[in-house]
């Protein structure tokens, strides 16, 4: 049986974390808050713009973009969207799980990755998985400035026949204890499968269909990808916080458990000090 002393220790050392996974709970709550009406704001934008596309791409006829263009997937590039800390649960373990079963799929091709969040990118070079390129830092200090660098260079190497396809695996926010992970098809861009009717209504675009998806088609990517750090940061906080909440939940219920084994063996030794004296008084009789 331990001694009072170690017990008294591991009393204040598991009091003492349970004080710091309550305070990292309520950091990681008042970010959520923000992160959730930033993800919240940039949602519409996104899909309206995916509304858009879908129209200039049914209008534009053969004068298609070069980010429409759909070649053999040769060469594929799966972008991984991870946090750059830990004491999140199961977040990052399980976005790099997907990670890995999308490799697995497309194991007969040529397969590189993009990470985002430093925990993602030390996963998989441990593991000697090829990573393209690393985007470190873009949590640090989130921005769409950020999206625009990744979404430029992604860009940049689609068009120059660098990679044939580009997927995106992430969370998505759905609340603070739910997050879904989502592996979704970035480049090239598909018109939206429920935007037939747009087809039908005939607008008049200057200076034409193909001149305006020049512009909106690199913003779209930019736009997709603020997304998806958006819905990713959102869904680390969320994930931070319960386990965190669970953390200080085990914490003081340790807590309570060594309280009580210290009564137990302070009591026990109370008694044996007592049966000791009564067996000297005994003695000296």
């Amino acid at each position: 049986m331990s001694s009072l002393k170690q017990i008294r220790r591991r009393i204040a050392g598991v009091r003492s974390t349970a004080q710091i996974t309550r305070a990292m709970k309520m950091v990681a709550a008042a970010k959520l808050k923000k992160a959730q009406q930033n993800d919240e704001k940039a949602r519409p934008y996104a899909w309206k713009l995916r509304e858009v596309i879908a129209s200039l791409a049914a209008h534009s006829g053969t004068e298609r973009h070069a980010l429409l263009a759909v070649r053999d997937p040769s060469r594929i590039g799966i972008v991984t969207v991870t946090s750059d800390r830990g004491l999140c649960g199961s977040f990052n373990v399980n976005i790099c799980r997907r990670t890995q079963k999308v490799l697995d799929e497309f194991q007969d091709r040529d397969v590189e990755l993009f990470t985002i969040g430093r925990k993602g990118n030390d996963f998989f070079r441990k593991r000697s998985v090829p990573i393209y390129r690393h985007f470190p830092g873009v949590f640090q200090e989130l921005n769409f400035g950020q999206a625009v660098a990744v979404g430029s260079a992604i860009t940049e190497l689609y068009i120059s026949g660098g990679f044939d396809r580009i997927y995106l695996v992430y969370n998505e926010f759905k609340n603070a204890v739910q997050q879904l992970i989502i592996c979704e098809h970035l480049l090239p861009v598909e018109p939206h499968a429920g935007l037939t009717a747009w087809r039908s209504v005939d607008y008049i675009y200057e200076p034409s269909p193909s001149g305006v998806l020049d512009k909106l088609l690199p913003m779209h990517v930019n736009i997709q990808i603020w997304r998806v750090m958006l819905e990713s940061y959102a869904a680390e906080q969320g994930a931070r916080m319960t386990a965190m909440d669970n953390a200080t939940d085990n914490a003081e219920e340790l807590s309570d458990a060594l309280t009580l084994q210290y009564n137990k063996a302070r009591q026990a030794a109370i008694t044996k000090e007592l049966l000791e004296i009564v067996g000297g008084a005994e003695g000296l009789k």
